[in-house]
Protein backbone atom coordinates (compact mmCIF):
# COMPACT_ATOMS: atom_id res chain seq x y z
CA UNK A 1 0.00 0.00 0.00
CA UNK A 2 2.61 2.54 -1.03
CA UNK A 3 0.99 5.93 -1.52
CA UNK A 4 3.99 8.23 -1.64
CA UNK A 5 5.70 8.70 -4.96
CA UNK A 6 7.00 11.74 -6.78
CA UNK A 7 5.86 10.54 -10.20
CA UNK A 8 3.43 7.70 -10.94
CA UNK A 9 4.98 5.14 -13.31
CA UNK A 10 4.11 5.50 -16.99
CA UNK A 11 2.52 2.55 -18.74
CA UNK A 12 4.19 0.90 -21.72
CA UNK A 13 1.50 2.33 -24.00
CA UNK A 14 2.27 5.86 -22.82
CA UNK A 15 5.97 5.34 -23.44
CA UNK A 16 5.33 4.04 -26.98
CA UNK A 17 3.26 7.06 -28.11
CA UNK A 18 5.58 10.07 -28.51
CA UNK A 19 3.87 13.44 -28.75
CA UNK A 20 0.79 12.46 -26.74
CA UNK A 21 0.26 14.08 -23.33
CA UNK A 22 0.75 11.94 -20.25
CA UNK A 23 -2.61 11.54 -18.52
CA UNK A 24 -2.21 11.61 -14.76
CA UNK A 25 -5.22 10.37 -12.78
CA UNK A 26 -3.47 10.29 -9.40
CA UNK A 27 -4.62 12.35 -6.42
CA UNK A 28 -1.94 14.50 -4.76
CA UNK A 29 -1.48 15.84 -1.25
CA UNK A 30 1.21 17.76 0.57
CA UNK A 31 4.72 16.50 1.22
CA UNK A 32 5.23 13.75 3.77
CA UNK A 33 8.62 12.43 4.85
CA UNK A 34 10.17 14.62 2.16
CA UNK A 35 8.07 13.25 -0.74
CA UNK A 36 4.90 14.54 -2.27
CA UNK A 37 2.00 12.21 -1.49
CA UNK A 38 0.26 10.56 -4.42
CA UNK A 39 -2.47 7.99 -4.50
CA UNK A 40 -4.59 6.29 -7.13
CA UNK A 41 -7.50 5.59 -4.77
CA UNK A 42 -10.54 7.65 -3.91
CA UNK A 43 -13.97 7.25 -2.33
CA UNK A 44 -17.25 7.50 -4.24
CA UNK A 45 -20.35 8.64 -2.36
CA UNK A 46 -23.94 8.55 -3.61
CA UNK A 47 -27.12 10.14 -2.28
CA UNK A 48 -30.50 8.81 -3.39
CA UNK A 49 -33.73 10.47 -2.28
CA UNK A 50 -37.11 8.74 -2.31
CA UNK A 51 -40.74 9.53 -1.63
CA UNK A 52 -42.47 6.88 0.42
CA UNK A 53 -46.07 5.82 -0.27
CA UNK A 54 -46.17 4.35 3.22
CA UNK A 55 -48.12 6.49 5.74
CA UNK A 56 -45.36 5.55 8.21
CA UNK A 57 -42.17 6.44 6.33
CA UNK A 58 -40.03 6.13 9.46
CA UNK A 59 -40.85 2.41 9.59
CA UNK A 60 -39.82 1.97 5.97
CA UNK A 61 -36.66 4.02 6.56
CA UNK A 62 -35.78 1.73 9.48
CA UNK A 63 -36.34 -1.30 7.25
CA UNK A 64 -34.05 0.25 4.62
CA UNK A 65 -31.34 0.59 7.25
CA UNK A 66 -31.81 -3.02 8.34
CA UNK A 67 -31.53 -4.20 4.72
CA UNK A 68 -28.29 -2.25 4.30
CA UNK A 69 -26.88 -3.76 7.49
CA UNK A 70 -27.74 -7.32 6.42
CA UNK A 71 -26.16 -6.73 3.00
CA UNK A 72 -23.00 -5.22 4.49
CA UNK A 73 -23.67 -1.87 2.78
CA UNK A 74 -22.45 1.05 4.93
CA UNK A 75 -25.12 3.73 4.81
CA UNK A 76 -26.75 6.74 6.40
CA UNK A 77 -30.54 6.92 6.32
CA UNK A 78 -32.21 10.33 6.46
CA UNK A 79 -35.62 11.77 7.17
CA UNK A 80 -36.14 14.54 4.61
CA UNK A 81 -36.75 17.76 6.55
CA UNK A 82 -38.58 19.28 3.56
CA UNK A 83 -40.88 16.33 2.78
CA UNK A 84 -42.97 14.50 5.40
CA UNK A 85 -42.57 11.22 3.52
CA UNK A 86 -39.11 11.77 2.05
CA UNK A 87 -36.26 9.36 2.76
CA UNK A 88 -32.59 9.80 1.88
CA UNK A 89 -30.00 7.05 1.43
CA UNK A 90 -26.28 7.84 1.48
CA UNK A 91 -23.83 5.06 0.57
CA UNK A 92 -20.13 4.95 -0.28
CA UNK A 93 -17.36 2.71 -1.61
CA UNK A 94 -14.03 2.93 -3.38
CA UNK A 95 -15.50 1.04 -6.33
CA UNK A 96 -18.45 2.70 -8.11
CA UNK A 97 -19.67 -0.78 -9.10
CA UNK A 98 -20.88 -0.94 -5.50
CA UNK A 99 -23.85 1.29 -6.38
CA UNK A 100 -25.05 -0.74 -9.36
CA UNK A 101 -24.53 -4.06 -7.64
CA UNK A 102 -24.74 -4.05 -3.86
CA UNK A 103 -26.93 -0.94 -3.37
CA UNK A 104 -29.25 -1.93 -6.20
CA UNK A 105 -29.70 -5.38 -4.65
CA UNK A 106 -30.67 -3.78 -1.34
CA UNK A 107 -33.37 -1.76 -3.10
CA UNK A 108 -34.73 -4.94 -4.74
CA UNK A 109 -36.28 -5.81 -1.38
CA UNK A 110 -40.03 -6.25 -1.83
CA UNK A 111 -40.99 -3.52 0.64
CA UNK A 112 -38.41 -1.09 -0.74
CA UNK A 113 -39.61 -1.40 -4.33
CA UNK A 114 -42.51 0.82 -3.30
CA UNK A 115 -40.16 3.77 -2.82
CA UNK A 116 -40.37 6.37 -5.59
CA UNK A 117 -37.01 7.83 -6.62
CA UNK A 118 -36.69 11.61 -6.81
CA UNK A 119 -34.19 11.80 -9.72
CA UNK A 120 -33.39 15.52 -9.50
CA UNK A 121 -32.06 15.02 -5.96
CA UNK A 122 -29.72 12.14 -6.82
CA UNK A 123 -26.05 13.06 -6.28
CA UNK A 124 -22.81 11.18 -6.81
CA UNK A 125 -19.20 12.25 -6.57
CA UNK A 126 -15.63 11.24 -5.78
CA UNK A 127 -13.15 12.52 -3.24
CA UNK A 128 -10.15 14.37 -4.62
CA UNK A 129 -6.83 15.79 -3.47
CA UNK A 130 -6.18 19.51 -3.41
CA UNK A 131 -2.41 19.10 -3.26
CA UNK A 132 -2.11 20.29 0.35
CA UNK A 133 -3.46 17.43 2.50
CA UNK A 134 -0.99 16.43 5.29
CA UNK A 135 -2.46 12.89 5.30
CA UNK A 136 -3.82 12.16 1.83
CA UNK A 137 -5.14 8.66 2.56
CA UNK A 138 -7.16 9.87 5.55
CA UNK A 139 -8.50 12.86 3.59
CA UNK A 140 -9.63 10.77 0.64
CA UNK A 141 -10.86 7.56 2.24
CA UNK A 142 -11.59 8.03 5.94
CA UNK A 143 -12.39 11.66 6.68
CA UNK A 144 -15.66 11.74 4.66
CA UNK A 145 -16.90 8.56 6.34
CA UNK A 146 -15.95 9.82 9.80
CA UNK A 147 -17.90 13.01 9.15
CA UNK A 148 -21.13 11.41 7.93
CA UNK A 149 -21.08 8.67 10.59
CA UNK A 150 -20.37 11.04 13.49
CA UNK A 151 -23.25 10.37 15.89
CA UNK A 152 -22.89 13.85 17.38
CA UNK A 153 -23.85 15.39 14.01
CA UNK A 154 -27.37 14.36 12.95
CA UNK A 155 -28.04 17.25 10.54
CA UNK A 156 -26.69 16.92 7.00
CA UNK A 157 -27.15 19.27 4.04
CA UNK A 158 -26.18 18.08 0.54
CA UNK A 159 -26.09 20.11 -2.67
CA UNK A 160 -24.39 20.14 -6.08
CA UNK A 161 -22.79 23.19 -7.66
CA UNK A 162 -21.27 24.34 -10.93
CA UNK A 163 -18.77 27.12 -11.47
CA UNK A 164 -18.84 29.47 -14.43
CA UNK A 165 -16.44 28.96 -17.34
CA UNK A 166 -14.77 32.23 -16.36
CA UNK A 167 -13.26 30.59 -13.26
CA UNK A 168 -11.49 27.97 -15.38
CA UNK A 169 -9.89 30.74 -17.45
CA UNK A 170 -8.27 32.41 -14.44
CA UNK A 171 -4.57 31.76 -13.88
CA UNK A 172 -3.60 29.32 -11.16
CA UNK A 173 -2.46 31.95 -8.66
CA UNK A 174 -5.76 33.85 -8.81
CA UNK A 175 -7.73 30.62 -8.49
CA UNK A 176 -5.70 29.71 -5.40
CA UNK A 177 -6.44 33.07 -3.77
CA UNK A 178 -10.16 32.69 -4.42
CA UNK A 179 -10.24 29.13 -3.08
CA UNK A 180 -8.20 30.07 -0.02
CA UNK A 181 -10.77 32.72 0.98
CA UNK A 182 -13.50 30.09 0.69
CA UNK A 183 -11.54 27.46 2.62
CA UNK A 184 -10.69 29.77 5.51
CA UNK A 185 -14.38 30.35 6.24
CA UNK A 186 -15.02 26.62 6.25
CA UNK A 187 -12.07 25.99 8.57
CA UNK A 188 -13.35 28.65 10.98
CA UNK A 189 -16.70 26.86 11.31
CA UNK A 190 -14.89 23.55 11.72
CA UNK A 191 -12.59 24.92 14.42
CA UNK A 192 -15.64 25.89 16.49
CA UNK A 193 -17.29 22.50 15.79
CA UNK A 194 -20.19 24.22 14.06
CA UNK A 195 -19.85 22.35 10.75
CA UNK A 196 -17.74 19.81 8.91
CA UNK A 197 -17.79 19.21 5.19
CA UNK A 198 -17.50 16.54 2.53
CA UNK A 199 -16.23 17.73 -0.85
CA UNK A 200 -16.77 15.56 -3.91
CA UNK A 201 -16.03 16.10 -7.58
CA UNK A 202 -18.76 15.00 -9.99
CA UNK A 203 -17.44 16.10 -13.40
CA UNK A 204 -19.15 14.00 -16.04
CA UNK A 205 -21.14 12.09 -13.41
CA UNK A 206 -24.01 14.52 -12.86
CA UNK A 207 -27.05 14.65 -15.14
CA UNK A 208 -27.18 18.45 -14.81
CA UNK A 209 -23.46 18.96 -15.60
CA UNK A 210 -22.60 19.99 -12.05
CA UNK A 211 -18.94 19.87 -11.04
CA UNK A 212 -19.04 19.30 -7.28
CA UNK A 213 -21.22 17.82 -4.56
CA UNK A 214 -20.92 19.40 -1.11
CA UNK A 215 -22.05 17.84 2.15
CA UNK A 216 -22.28 19.86 5.37
CA UNK A 217 -22.75 18.04 8.67
CA UNK A 218 -23.32 19.41 12.15
CA UNK A 219 -24.95 19.12 15.55
CA UNK A 220 -27.50 21.80 14.71
CA UNK A 221 -29.08 22.91 11.44
CA UNK A 222 -28.73 26.66 11.92
CA UNK A 223 -24.89 26.78 11.69
CA UNK A 224 -25.03 24.85 8.41
CA UNK A 225 -27.40 27.43 6.96
CA UNK A 226 -25.23 30.18 8.44
CA UNK A 227 -22.17 28.73 6.70
CA UNK A 228 -23.87 28.73 3.30
CA UNK A 229 -24.91 32.33 3.95
CA UNK A 230 -21.36 33.33 4.88
CA UNK A 231 -19.98 31.70 1.75
CA UNK A 232 -22.24 33.89 -0.41
CA UNK A 233 -19.95 36.82 0.32
CA UNK A 234 -16.82 35.15 -1.02
CA UNK A 235 -15.54 36.00 -4.44
CA UNK A 236 -15.95 32.41 -5.60
CA UNK A 237 -19.66 32.28 -4.80
CA UNK A 238 -20.57 35.86 -5.69
CA UNK A 239 -18.72 35.91 -9.03
CA UNK A 240 -18.02 32.38 -10.22
CA UNK A 241 -20.86 30.07 -9.16
CA UNK A 242 -23.33 29.44 -11.98
CA UNK A 243 -25.68 27.14 -10.07
CA UNK A 244 -26.19 25.65 -6.62
CA UNK A 245 -28.75 23.08 -5.55
CA UNK A 246 -31.17 21.52 -5.18
CA UNK A 247 -30.46 21.37 -1.45
CA UNK A 248 -31.30 18.19 0.43
CA UNK A 249 -31.75 18.76 4.18
CA UNK A 250 -31.67 15.48 6.04
CA UNK A 251 -31.84 14.40 9.68
CA UNK A 252 -30.13 11.09 10.35
CA UNK A 253 -32.56 8.39 11.47
CA UNK A 254 -30.23 5.41 11.19
CA UNK A 255 -26.67 4.45 10.32
CA UNK A 256 -25.93 1.02 8.91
Amino acid sequence: MGYYASNPPMSEAEQREPGLPTIDVFEYGGKREGARQSMDRRLFMQLLVFDSPDPRPDTLASHLGDCCSRAGVPAVIYADAMSPRGIGLLTWAESPEHFVRSVRKVLDDERLTRLVLRPNFAMIGRTYGTGHEPDLEWALLRRPVENVTNEACPWHVWYPLRRTAAFARLDGHEQSQILREHAQIGMAYGAQKLASDVRLACHGLDAEDNEFVIGLVGRELHPLSHLVQAMRKTRQTSEFIAKMGPFFVGHVTKRA
